[in-house]
């Protein structure tokens, strides 16, 4: 037999322990039950004395309803339940097994979408950190294609460039000149008057071919003025500079 009663709750034990329940989860439903007035879903118990019982269904409502006493002796003194007999014991507990089946069977497409919504979110938050570390994979590389472009720079710069040998005497300074005259076999004198002489010259006017130079270029020699460079020397610089890329 079923019966339905309002059971003092101070009369009512459970088998399960509370421990097995979470107190916010217990406090939450006592709040609601206060508000209330009573549970939605009533208790299932069985007579265990005079006014005792113990739960047969319904354990996490039962300390929700003890909690709720606690909090508020007076809405929380009694709860609703439905008291069965020994003999019907082990049939309400297969109704009670064949209803939770079926709740957990008619809700398999939300466990499917929370399941696809949850691979959904984990899908997306994997490529944002896959996307945040390509940016900062192209940002390292572009930093180093930089540096490195800033190093050939700086390497290219102190690379030797060749000029043309007509450049070297409209251009170079004249201890640049001078410098290049006495690696090419010129004395220091030698080398110095020759560029002092190649500076006067081409401020009056540029050279404008290397025989021009070495018709131009006049050096003293005792009182007398003689060519700087002659024809052959001039044979002699063009090889030498030929073979070096020094400015």
């Amino acid at each position: 037999m079923i019966n339905f009663s309002m059971v003092d709750v101070k009369n009512i034990t459970s088998t399960v322990a509370r421990s097995n329940f979470a107190e916010a989860d217990l406090e939450n439903l006592a709040d609601l039950i206060i508000e209330t007035g009573g549970i939605v879903k009533p208790l299932v118990v069985k007579m265990t004395g005079v006014e005792n019982y113990t739960v047969v269904d319904g354990h996490f409502e039962y300390y929700a309803a003890v909690r709720a006493r606690e909090k508020n002796s007076r809405k929380g003194e009694m709860v609703n339940a439905f008291v069965v007999s020994s003999k019907v014991e082990d049939l309400v507990l297969k109704q009670v097994a064949v209803t939770e089946s079926l709740v957990s069977t008619a809700q398999p497409s939300k466990t499917r979408d929370e399941k696809a919504n949850k691979e959904s979110s984990r899908i997306a938050n994997l490529e944002l950190r896959l996307e945040k570390q390509l940016n900062e994979l192209k940002s390292e590389f572009s930093q180093e294609r930089q540096r490195i472009d800033t190093k050939l720079k700086q390497i290219e710069n102190q690379i030797p460039k060749q000029i043309s040998p007509l450049d070297v005497f409209n251009n170079l300074s004249l201890s640049d000149l001078a410098l290049r005259l006495r690696n090419a076999g010129f004395s220091e004198q030698q080398a110095v008057k020759v560029a002092e002489s190649v500076e006067k010259e081409r401020n009056k006017k540029k050279f404008e071919a290397l025989s021009d130079v070495v018709e131009r270029i006049k050096i003293k020699h005792g009182k007398k003025q003689i060519k700087g460079i002659t024809s052959d020397r001039m044979v002699i610089l063009l090889d030498t500079w030929s073979r070096t890329l020094s400015v």
